[in-house]
């Protein structure tokens, strides 16, 4: 037996969620091929507790052992597995990294699905998304916070969230993102007037890049079916590794499952349909901001 750390990484105290997915992939190729993890140690020559390290993301996994996986399990879908080897190569050297000890892991998580996103839909009641945030808009947010920080902690909060929003203007190839905005938060006057016209004037200017689709549903559509808390669907490589991201009070969940995925592609589709069209969305929301 080839010994256990072979072509592998050290193990992890804290994985990431792209870390576990890469590991929940792999679980579920393997489930599929009905093998046992012990049985999977044997085929790939580990110990047998190698395999559930790995399927955890506690412990790394080198590109080439995830084709070797692959090809144990019979998968042969030939992007999934590119794109599973992708991110078995990929190593924590991103600007959010800098953040670690300094922000809440979901603030970094976040950032790193945004930044592997091919494109994004979002979906919110009562903020402006915060990829359209304006700094100062940003700021009153987390002054309103229900617990209270102090001034260098919301500083340091507001400059991350603004570090998350060059995907959308300065890469080169940026990923599409559609936001689909309520009436209600273009209303909210987080740090008051001023604050918001320029957040709206902001978000207009946002709506003329290419790469970005703002839609408003109004207040007239009336009640419609769904949760109230930011919903962000965000694109995989391959559509196997596509990500719901929901806001909460207690921080972030991500939802991988391929029926809940589903369920909340036909919820934004559904609320897509009762929004504005995009140039009647921005005429609208110039309105808002003149009114204000």
């Amino acid at each position: 037996m080839a010994p256990t750390g072979r072509g592998d990484m050290p193990p992890r105290s804290e994985p990431t969620v792209r870390q576990r997915r890469l590991g929940i992939e792999l679980r579920k190729l393997r489930e599929a091929a009905c093998l046992s993890t012990q049985e999977a140690g044997t085929l790939l020559g580990v110990n047998r507790t190698r395999i559930p390290n790995i399927e955890s993301g506690r412990f790394g996994i080198s590109p080439d052992r995830v084709r070797a996986l692959a090809s144990h399990y019979g998968c042969v879908d030939g992007e999934l597995i590119d794109a599973l080897a992708a991110i078995a190569k990929e190593r924590n050297s991103q600007w959010w990294e800098s953040y670690r000890t300094l922000l809440p892991p979901s603030f970094l998580d976040v950032a790193e699905l945004e930044h592997h996103a091919a494109a994004m839909r979002m979906l919110v009641m009562m903020h402006i998304p915060g990829l359209l945030q304006t700094a100062e808009h940003t700021r009153a947010l987390f002054e309103s916070s229900l617990v209270s920080l102090p001034p260098d902690e919301v500083e340091r909060r507001a400059v991350h969230r603004m570090r998350r929003q060059e995907i959308l203007t300065l890469r080169k190839d940026p990923p599409r993102f559609t936001a689909i905005i309520h009436e209600a938060a273009l209303h909210i006057q987080f740090g008051g007037p001023r604050v918001m016209r320029n957040q709206l004037d902001h978000v207009l200017h946002m709506s003329e890049r290419d790469n970005i689709t703002i839609r408003v549903i109004p207040f007239e559509v009336g009640g419609f079916a769904g949760p109230g808390q930011p919903i962000l669907y965000a694109d995989g490589p391959v559509p196997q590794l596509d990500t719901v991201q929901l806001d909460s009070f207690h921080g972030s969940t991500f939802i991988d499952s391929h029926s809940d995925l589903a369920d909340y592609r036909a919820l934004l589709d559904r609320m897509e349909e009762l929004s504005l069209p995009p140039s009647k969305t921005r005429d609208f929301i110039h309105s808002i901001a003149q009114r204000i």
